[in-house]
């Protein structure tokens, strides 16, 4: 499961998971000692939050589970740096400032880890759940040792115990004097060696505890005094010849033989060469002199044999280079002849491919002024082309502008009185639908009106029938009666135009006859408008009698 201390959100998502996946936790360790820069995605000092405040949020997220599992231990890693320590509680948590704000921030936040241990631990008490704080490297007399070469290390003042060891390469100069050979020759030797300690591991830590407190000096009187007695012990198996002529072998078995001597000490001899041998009895000199003597005498002979060769072999060179003079000679006339013959045919070939390198440049010449000439014309036509290609966009473009500024305009004019018209004829035809409508409404409700007015006139008319026929002559009378008024009006509107009217009689009195006539034709008229017999009235019978 993925924890980063750094981010408060992934600490409680770590405990979460955990509390989801492990039903037991018997023993939480806080451990994290983070010393750098720097701020939080949650805003807080990076050493802070890593080092306690990370741990103090995961501690009580599962703070219930180590209750349910009790017994159970809370160990919290501090350090005894938390006595440098000064908590900021107006800023607790913020970075410090100042160029040691991040080791501060350290030192402040195992603070906050010891007084969390603490309190914890009051709070706990008789739960099961004990809580501690430790401090790792603050015991006195720990015998765990660290080596750090090519690196650094932390060092707590006044606690840790540091001590350097040079690893350099060290330079010894040994010497042997009055040694005895295996033939009791006494010889004087000098040797150099170069060492450096070992840095594997394990050699280094033997050679921390063979010289760590001591100076490069002490290291190499140490190696000193071991490669000394092996090139003692080994100039007494040895005799003077074989230590003399091969110096390289003599070098390379002390080198040998020393080796794991001082390997075990932690130390390589990284070479070793003898600087001088000799001695003080002459004895090297004497075996000199009997070398000395024999290379004289072969020098002589040597000398002598060389100038008799000398000569033969001067003469024979000279014979040779005689012969090869003459030889030379002629090889010499021979390739002067071939030079000139060869010089000949080339100045006939070179005046004549330059003849035809200046017809060649003339053709070519002329075809690359006709490929010219074919370019611009190609060109002229590219011109002529782009020019109708403008001019055809030209017109183009003043088709678009007529277009755009004539024909558009009027098509849009058109289109609008085309539009205005159509609206006109719609609205026309609405209009004169809406009149119908309108007609028709008026002409279904005028016939409505003429249907109920006649179905009331029916009703009426029935109900006077039945009003009739119930109260006989005297109500057909009184409607007589009623209507005799309109019948007088209508008889009389025809002379409301008239002004007067003058009744002219004669002799025969046709006047009063006219009169008589026209009240005789009274009950007819009625009886056709109203369907009642005026003649069945006594009254008018009587008057109707009486004329007749």
């Amino acid at each position: 499961m993925h924890l980063d201390l750094a981010s408060l959100r992934s600490v409680r998502a770590f405990a979460s998971a955990f509390l989801r996946e492990e039903p037991h936790l018997h023993l939480l360790i806080n451990n994290a000692g983070v010393s750098a820069g720097g701020t939080t995605e949650d805003g807080f000092s990076l050493a802070f939050q890593v080092n306690h405040l990370g741990h103090f949020l995961l501690t009580e997220l599962l703070l219930e589970r180590l209750r349910s599992c009790a017994p159970s231990r809370v160990v919290i890693v501090a350090s005894s740096a938390h006595r440098a320590a000064r908590l900021r509680l107006g800023a607790l948590g913020s970075p410090s400032p100042g160029p040691l704000g991040a080791f501060q921030d350290y030192c402040d936040s195992k603070l906050a880890n010891v007084l969390h241990a603490r309190e914890l631990a009051a709070r706990l008490r008789g739960t099961g759940v004990t809580c501690y704080a430790a401090h790792p490297g603050g015991c006195c007399g720990s015998d765990v040792k660290q080596y750090v070469y090519g690196g650094w290390a932390w060092a707590w003042w006044c606690i840790t115990d540091t001590q350097r060891l040079s690893l350099e390469v060290m330079t010894i100069l040994c010497r042997c004097e009055n040694i005895e050979t295996s033939e009791g020759v006494p010889l004087y030797v000098t040797g150099v060696a170069q060492v450096k300690i070992m840095t594997e591991k394990e050699l280094l830590a033997v050679a921390c505890e063979q010289f760590l407190g001591k100076n490069v000096q002490d290291v190499k009187n140490v190696v000193l005094q071991t490669l000394e007695g092996h090139l003692r012990s080994i100039l007494g198996t040895l005799t003077v010849e074989q230590i003399y002529q091969d110096r390289d072998q003599f070098a390379k078995l002390v080198r040998e033989v020393a080796a794991p001597d001082v390997g075990r000490m932690g130390i390589e001899i990284l070479s070793f060469t003898i600087k001088d041998v000799y001695d003080k009895v002459d004895y090297l000199s004497s075996l000199g002199k009997t070398q000395t003597a024999a290379v004289r005498r072969d020098a002589d002979i040597g000398v002598a044999e060389a100038e008799r060769d000398a000569g033969i072999r001067e003469a024979q060179c000279k014979k040779e280079m005689l012969d090869v003079k003459f030889m030379a000679d002629t090889k010499i006339a021979e390739s002067r002849r071939a030079f000139e013959l060869q010089k000949a045919a080339f100045s006939e070939e070179v005046n004549i491919k330059t003849a035809e390198a200046q017809l060649a440049y003339e053709l070519q010449s002329a075809r690359e002024q006709q490929k010219i000439r074919q370019e611009e014309i190609e060109i002229e036509v590219v011109q002529r082309k782009k020019q109708i290609d403008v001019e055809e966009k030209e017109i183009i473009r003043m088709e678009k502008e007529l277009i755009a500024t004539v024909k558009r305009p009027a098509e849009a004019e058109a289109y609008r009185i085309q539009q205005i018209a159509e609206g006109e004829k719609v609205k026309q035809v609405l209009l004169a639908q809406a009149e119908a409508e309108k007609i028709r409404k008026i002409g279904e409700a005028e016939a409505f009106v003429i249907e109920a007015i006649g179905m009331a006139e029916a009703e009426r008319m029935k109900l006077k029938a039945v009003a009739l026929q119930k109260y006989g002559e005297a109500a057909q009378l009184a409607l007589v009666l009623d209507a005799l008024p309109e019948i007088a009006a209508k008889v009389a509107a025809p002379l409301s135009k008239v002004d007067e009217i003058v009744i002219l009689s004669g002799e025969s009195n046709t006047t009063v006859s006219e009169v008589n006539r026209l009240l005789a034709e009274i009950p007819a008229s009625v009886r056709a408008i109203t369907g009642v017999d005026l003649t069945k009235i006594p009254l008018i019978q009587k008057a109707t009698g009486a004329q007749a």
